[in-house]
């Protein structure tokens, strides 16, 4: 009897040919696929993915495959496995090896600090992420603002299922025959139920070639994409891609939101926070060091809206304030960060989005006559590392577009001021840079020729058929057959209201670009 409740609980294996149980036979289906070691004719069946590919390659694609299922495994043996990894991972102490950012990432909906318009209590993002749902997305923010953190979240919404499996690569270190072996994992995963979200670390180091290869497969919904990028998606992303993603904007952390995020590192850590000057008396040995609040509003503050910055800051700090056996628990005190750590970053990046909202921002400053306003943003553009020759190539337009009749002589300053950074460099230019840009700001403005100058162009761009030719009595004329022509005939150097003949071609002879009424009235427009 024992014997035939064995055979009938037995399951051959449609690969090896071989019995297990039940409970086993799914599991060694996908490792039987995946980690086959025979022959290359041995391993393939008919309509096998593997088919054609060269018994090098399907290695290397079974080595990756080891990996990646290994992450999705639902046997016993994964989930201890598991808590095996979450176990160590409880205490920061005992694993030194692991940066407090990484260790403080969080893992569920509800650990998630700042971004509450895109992904707190109420949010559309919210509610799909709830539902273990996860859509086609692209996480845009500034280095630090949570991308991966959230990323780590979704990774455990899809431990959670069955169904789901999370997989991370990064555009730094992987490139289109990586995405192509994802691919054919997620089909092959496909198979046994089971659906792949792919994150896609840097997305914006793959060119538009690279890109192009999610495309297909996320329109079918082989995989699904999250990808992370600290670019303008609008400029370093396939239009066809952004169309098949939601693109969701992070913006900076709040000095609140890192304030919260170092609170609960704090607690985490065995840290006691105390107020300035508060004495307390520790009941707990095991408590390393204390360490201000006042010390942690200033870590928040210079941070500069990265939560990565803050905690490498604040685990230095704590590394350098640990108690030995033989002393007393020390105080991290606002004076001992400010001694230790300095600002050494600053958002900006020469290349970026960032570069071309602080020019604009000096530029619109001088039209609006923000002296204050203009020299900020011009040494903020210095600080973060700007070409000054750029910025003062800006201010030369400056001078011409917002100012131009209003002082003709800026357009002289400006260029003066060019001239003067290629002669000096920085530092030294930088104070003709801010002088520069606070005289721009201070002088009369007048926008008449600019937009004189856009009316024309308007016509230009409007005008129906061939535009008019130029009359001949404006043309030169250098030989005879075009003197026989007509070309130059009556012309004389008086004045226009003198001269006998207008200026203007065929058809806009009442048309006056400094005026737009005229314009409005013209057939033209």
């Amino acid at each position: 009897m024992t014997s035939l409740k064995a055979d009938i609980d037995l399951v051959q294996c449609p690969v090896c040919m071989k019995d297990f149980t039940k409970n086993n036979i799914e599991i060694h289906v996908n490792k039987c696929i995946f980690l086959n070691t025979q022959s290359e004719n041995s391993c393939k069946r008919p309509g096998s993915p593997n088919e054609n590919i060269p018994l090098t390659q399907i290695k290397r694609v079974k080595k990756a495959k080891v990996e990646m299922s290994s992450s999705s495994a639902t046997n016993d043996g994964d989930n201890s496995q598991n808590q095996n990894v979450n176990k160590r991972k409880k205490d920061y102490n005992d694993n030194k090896d692991i940066p407090l950012a990484e260790f403080m990432r969080p893992s569920l909906l509800e650990d998630i600090i700042g971004h509450r318009e895109s992904f707190g209590p109420g949010s559309m993002l919210h509610s799909i992420l709830s539902k273990k749902k996860i859509p086609n997305m692209i996480l845009w923010g500034p280095p630090g603002c949570g991308k991966t953190s959230i990323a780590n979240v979704i990774a455990n919404v899809c431990k959670e299922q069955s169904n789901l499996r999370f997989l991370k690569l990064s555009a730094t270190m992987s490139g289109i025959n990586d995405v192509k072996e994802v691919v054919k994992v997620a089909k092959n995963e496909a198979q046994f139920k089971r659906h792949t979200v792919l994150f896609m670390d840097e997305i914006h180091r793959f060119n538009k070639l690279q890109q192009d290869s999610f495309l297909p497969h996320v329109e079918n919904g082989t995989i699904t994409l999250i990808g992370a990028t600290t670019e303008n998606p609008s400029f370093s992303l396939n239009n066809a891609l952004l169309s098949r993603c939601r693109v969701i904007v992070l913006d900076k952390l709040t000095v609140d939101d890192v304030t919260k995020i170092l609170e609960r590192a704090v607690e985490k850590n065995n840290l006691v926070m105390v107020d300035d000057g508060e004495k307390i008396t520790l009941e707990n040995n095991t408590t390393k060091c204390l360490i201000e609040r006042a010390s942690l509003k200033w870590l928040a503050e210079m941070s500069d809206g990265d939560a990565r910055i803050a905690l490498g800051a604040l685990e230095l700090a704590i590394a350098s304030h640990e108690k030995s056996a033989a002393s007393t628990t020390p105080v991290i005190t606002l004076q001992n960060l400010k001694d230790g750590i300095k600002r050494t970053h600053m958002l900006y990046d020469r290349k970026g989005e960032e570069h071309y909202n602080v020019i604009s921002a000096i530029q619109k400053s001088i039209r609006a006559s923000d002296d204050n306003a203009a020299l900020y943003w011009t040494t903020r553009a210095l600080h973060g590392g700007e070409d000054p020759l750029y910025i003062a190539r800006r201010l030369i337009r400056t001078a011409c577009e917002d100012i131009g009749l209003g002082n003709p002589n800026a357009i002289v300053e400006a260029v003066a001021c060019l001239e003067g950074c290629k002669h000096i460099g920085m530092p030294e230019c930088d104070v003709l840079l801010a002088q520069c840009a606070v005289r721009l700001a201070r002088a009369p403005k007048s926008t008449e020729v600019y937009h004189a100058m856009k009316r024309v162009q308007r016509s230009l761009r409007e005008t129906k058929g061939p535009l008019p030719p130029v009359p001949l009595v404006l043309r030169n004329a250098p030989t005879k057959l075009m003197k026989d022509l007509g070309y130059a005939e009556g012309y004389n150097t008086r004045n226009r209201d003198s001269s006998g003949f207008g200026y203007m071609p065929e058809g806009l002879e009442n048309v006056n670009f400094f005026n737009e009424e005229t314009i409005l009235k013209s057939e033209l427009l």
